[in-house]
C-alpha cells in the first residue's frame, strides 16, 4: 500500500483528494495536516466524507510515515514548506499549488498528456493549474505539430470552487447565483505556464495568447472556448486530435459537441474541434477540482508508483 500524507487538508482540493484516496485500492492515508483544524474530524470540515473515514486532522506529522506527500496549501506556501524540511530518502512530492510549475527545485510539470514518461520517473511533480489544464489540452496537438502560427483567443468560464474555500465578495452565493463576470482579463497567472509549455513543444511560437477568464454561476467545471488560424481542414484537424489523444487515459477527442455535465465529478477531459473558414475552434471541458486539480494529482501519483494510470479514478459523471 502507498502511504499518503496531505499538507493543508481543509480546502476544496484537499477534500476532493481525500475522497479519492480513501477509495483508492492501493492507498492508505497516513496523515492529513491542518493547523487550524488540528484534532477535528475530517468529516467536520469535509461533510461529504461522512461514513468514509474517522480520521482527524493533525498539527504534527512524521514524513517517514509517508511514501508520497500532497501539498494542498495556498500558493506560495509549498516553497516555504519545502525550504523548512529535511525530506526522507525516496519520499515523493506532488504540489497542487503554483510554486513549482516552472519546474524549479527538481519538479516535473504534471500534465500526463504532455509529460507522461517524465512523470513516471519523477520524485517531485508540480500539478498544473485548472485553467491551464483545460486550455493546454485544447492546444497541445497543434503545438506538437508546429501549427501555432497566429494569435490564440481563449474565453473560459469556471465554477465558484475555483476560487477556493475561503469566502470573498465574488464567491458567496447571493452574488454568484444568476450572475456572470470577467476577471483578470489578459493577465491571469496561468498564462505563464501555458505559454512556457506551448513553446517547449513549438519553440518558434511567439504570438499572443489572449485569455479572458469568466466566473460562472455554478460550482464545478471549466469550459474553455479556444480559436486560432489553422491551415488544416476540419477532417485533418479532427484526425490530428484523435491521434494525439489516442493513448491518453482520460482525455478524449470527440466529434460531438461537449458540455460540462459530461465531465463534472470525473477526471475526464473532452475536446471538440470544428473549422470555420480559416479559424479552428476547440472546446475543452474538465472538472476544475478533479482533472484540474486533485484527480490529476492522483493520476500523477499512479504514474509515479507504476500503477495503472486510472486506478481509483473511474468516476461517473453527474449527467443529471
Amino acid at each position: 500500500m502507498i502511504r499518503a500524507g496531505i499538507i493543508g487538508g481543509a480546502g476544496y482540493t484537499a477534500g476532493e483528494l481525500i475522497r479519492l484516496l480513501v477509495n483508492h485500492p492501493q492507498v492508505e492515508i497516513a496523515f492529513v495536516h491542518s493547523t487550524s483544524n488540528a484534532g477535528n474530524l475530517l468529516t467536520e470540515v469535509h461533510g461529504g466524507l461522512e461514513g468514509d473515514t474517522t480520521m482527524r486532522f493533525c498539527a504534527e506529522y512524521d514524513l517517514k510515515e509517508a511514501d508520497v506527500v500532497f501539498l494542498c496549501s495556498a500558493h506560495g506556501q509549498s516553497r516555504l514548506w519545502l525550504a523548512e524540511q529535511t525530506l526522507p530518502e525516496g519520499l515523493r512530492l506532488i504540489d497542487l499549488a503554483q510554486d513549482f510549475r516552472d519546474e524549479s527545485e527538481g519538479f516535473v510539470y504534471g500534465l500526463p498528456e504532455m509529460n507522461r514518461e517524465r512523470i513516471r520517473q519523477a520524485r517531485r511533480v508540480a500539478n498544473p493549474g485548472c485553467f491551464a489544464t483545460a486550455i493546454q489540452l485544447a492546444l497541445l496537438p497543434l503545438a506538437a505539430a508546429g501549427l501555432l502560427k497566429e494569435e490564440i483567443h481563449v474565453t473560459a468560464v469556471t465554477g465558484s470552487t475555483g476560487a477556493g474555500v475561503k469566502p470573498s465578495a465574488t464567491t458567496h452565493f447571493s452574488w454568484r447565483a444568476s450572475n456572470l463576470s470577467v476577471y483578470k482579463a489578459f493577465t491571469h497567472q496561468h498564462l505563464k505556464e501555458i505559454t512556457r509549455n506551448l513553446r517547449l513543444l513549438e519553440p518558434a511560437f511567439g504570438r499572443e495568447i489572449n485569455f479572458v477568464p469568466m466566473r460562472g454561476d455554478f460550482t464545478r467545471g471549466i469550459l474553455a472556448s479556444v480559436y486560432t488560424s489553422c491551415p488544416l481542414d476540419e477532417e485533418a484537424a479532427r484526425k490530428l486530435y484523435a491521434d494525439y489523444y489516442a493513448t491518453a487515459a482520460f482525455t478524449h477527442a470527440t466529434e460531438r459537441d461537449v458540455d460540462l455535465k459530461q465531465v463534472v465529478n470525473t477526471n475526464k477531459a473532452l475536446v471538440h474541434v470544428a473549422k470555420y473558414g480559416s479559424k479552428l475552434h476547440i472546446v475543452s471541458v474538465i472538472d476544475n477540482l478533479l482533472k484540474g486539480a486533485s484527480g490529476q494529482a492522483v493520476q500523477n501519483m499512479n504514474l509515479m508508483f507504476g500503477l495503472d494510470e486510472g486506478e481509483g479514478l473511474h468516476l461517473k459523471a453527474s449527467a443529471f
